[in-house]
């Protein structure tokens, strides 16, 4: 069920017994990948409590129709905005029936209407109600309007009948779910990207850095997380949002970064090593402010750590994809690196050319592989960046095969 990866399901639970089953529905979404938020009518909250599902889902449960914590107080539709589906388990008759006929007068109701999403729906209700005539009538009425209706399936129920009826159960649900979305090139796969500059302390106040915005790390980031990728970004200091679906990291030197880079190692199965990191920091950074004293000031510069040499060469190693940010004879200093640090690819940009690069929004690159090389011609960062996404995906799925 890897097409659950990264995507966002949000919940609505409604007042019957089987509200139990939500909980461990939620369990089941968020073990396949998926970002879970649940939004509860009053009558679910007679059978479980918000609190359950909160911690269960991580997120904050929505029960009112005007959020104050919202955007403009409107978190209906920015939940609806947010969702890839809304899946309603257990959806009552009394849900259904007021769906089918448009109704808007609660939060979930609310959202079915102005979402874009898919919607689906788990009825789950007695026996004699499913069969009812006026139900039958509202499932025709929502499956005419694209709303998918998984199950109900038949068995004993809590009030003693046996019928159709039941909730599917929560492993089916999520089964289900999945089968709505398409595959995606990443789908599951734990990807770890550095991105941005790092800093090196001189003394409290200053530090040696670079140019680097970060903005085509995050940007691949971006485009990793829309592949389906599980991605962790281990990001040195910028002035950029974490782009959706995407866990940061925040890092200030080499050193913090290298340590979050290894930490990553046995989890991560494709490394992008975007980060400019510093090649070299002060050998000893001043407990206090250096003043300005002399007309001149040493400082004794020491290595830090290769990222990247460090990842390639774990003995869990993931498919490691480096950087090469060059101002002079790019394929070869590139190539040079793609072997010295037993790179499985390497993409290589010149950073004298002012209009691509660093502080820019449009790259051009080279990437250079064992086999060969391909060039991607100059295009804003977005653009290159799915571009690179899809080539790193068939070398890497090429590999596991």
């Amino acid at each position: 069920m890897k097409q659950l990866s990264n995507r966002h399901i949000l919940l609505g639970v409604t007042g019957g017994i089987a509200a139990y089953k939500s909980a461990e529905l939620i369990r089941r979404l968020k073990d396949h990948g998926a970002d879970v938020r649940v939004v509860m009518t009053a009558a679910a909250m007679e059978f479980i409590t918000p609190l359950t599902l909160q911690a269960l889902s991580g997120n904050p449960v929505h029960t009112t129709m005007l959020d104050p914590a919202a955007e403009a107080g409107m978190g209906h539709i920015e939940l609806a905005r947010w969702a890839d589906l809304i899946l309603v388990a257990p959806a009552t008759a009394d849900f259904m029936a007021r769906l089918a006929n448009g109704r808007g007068d609660d939060l979930l109701t609310t959202l079915c209407l102005a979402t874009p999403a898919a919607i689906a729906l788990a009825p789950a209700m007695n026996q004699g109600m499913w069969r009812d005539a006026a139900t039958q009538a509202n499932v025709k009425t929502l499956q005419d309007r694209s709303i998918t209706l998984f199950g109900p399936a038949a068995g004993e129920q809590a009030c003693g009948d046996i019928g159709p009826g039941r909730m599917l159960e929560a492993e089916d649900l999520a089964r289900h779910c999945a089968g709505l979305f398409n595959s995606r090139l990443l789908d599951g796969v734990q990807l770890t990207i550095t991105a941005g500059p790092t800093r090196e302390a001189i003394d409290p106040v200053r530090y040696i850095s670079n140019h680097s915005s970060g903005k085509m790390g995050y940007a691949l980031a971006s485009a990793a997380a829309d592949a389906g990728a599980q991605v962790t970004l281990i990001s040195g200091p910028t002035n950029l949002p974490c782009p959706d679906r995407v866990n940061r990291i925040d890092v200030i030197s080499a050193a913090d970064m290298h340590g979050a880079a290894m930490a990553m190692m046995g989890e991560c199965q494709i490394f992008i090593a975007c980060a400019a990191v510093a090649d070299y920091r002060p050998n000893n950074c001043a407990d206090q402010k250096i003043k300005k004293d002399n007309d001149s000031m040493r400082i004794d510069l020491v290595r830090n750590p290769d990222i990247v040499s460090a990842v390639a060469s774990h003995s869990r190693r993931p498919f490691t994809i480096g950087f090469a940010a060059e101002t002079q004879d790019l394929l070869r200093y590139a190539r040079g690196k793609l072997e010295r640090k037993n790179l499985d690819m390497i993409v290589a940009n010149d950073v004298a050319n002012t209009s691509i690069g660093f502080n820019t929004n449009d790259n051009a690159v080279t990437v250079l592989t064992a086999n060969g090389e391909q060039n991607i011609a100059q295009m804003g960062k977005s653009q290159l960046a799915a571009q690179l996404i899809q080539l790193i995906a068939q070398q890497f799925l090429n590999v596991q095969s």
